[in-house]
């Protein structure tokens, strides 16, 4: 049970980090000329980033943004309350709450990367038309949907035993 437990805990863990490296980071588009995500577009001499996508399609983006802080808050809070449930459930019962959240921050993480999936070519056409490719942050993104659906089923699937 031991194995188990800790095997829920560090894949949440892993979880919760590639929701942060998908959120943050500046590769979810990238050719030769540039690399750009969420926040920002970032070229790649070094010479400077702008934040012309925000500006230009302020809506779609702001949606992104704001369900991908979503994911990763609802992650935090799921592994918290896991933690929590862990010392405070009866014996049979079980994580219904910290699963939901899970469920929640998956549904976050799936709308965010599906309207940039939807979006995406509106908003490097701006920048370069027709050239680069997804990056490293687009895919951890669905990854981190997949892997936050898998443990809140985990979570609500999972009973506290002794």
């Amino acid at each position: 049970m031991l194995v188990l437990l800790g095997f829920i805990l560090v894949f949440h863990l892993a979880t919760a980090a590639l929701l942060f490296i998908a959120t943050i980071n500046n590769a979810w588009w990238r050719n030769d000329l540039l690399s750009t995500d969420i926040w920002m577009t970032c070229f790649s001499n070094g010479s400077h980033c702008v934040s012309e996508l925000v500006e230009k399609y302020g809506d779609c983006i702001k949606a992104i943004q704001a369900t991908m802080c979503l994911s990763v808050i609802f992650c935090c809070i799921s592994f918290i309350v896991f933690v929590v449930q862990l010392f405070r459930l009866q014996k049979g019962q079980r994580f219904y709450i910290a699963g939901t959240l899970q469920l929640l921050s998956s549904l976050c993480v799936m709308i965010a990367a599906s309207i940039y999936t939807n979006q995406q070519e509106n908003f490097h056409t701006y920048f370069t038309p027709n050239s680069g490719n997804y990056g490293y942050s687009y895919i951890l993104a669905w990854i981190a949907f997949a892997f936050t659906l898998i443990s809140g089923v985990m979570y609500i699937v999972l009973r506290k035993r002794k």
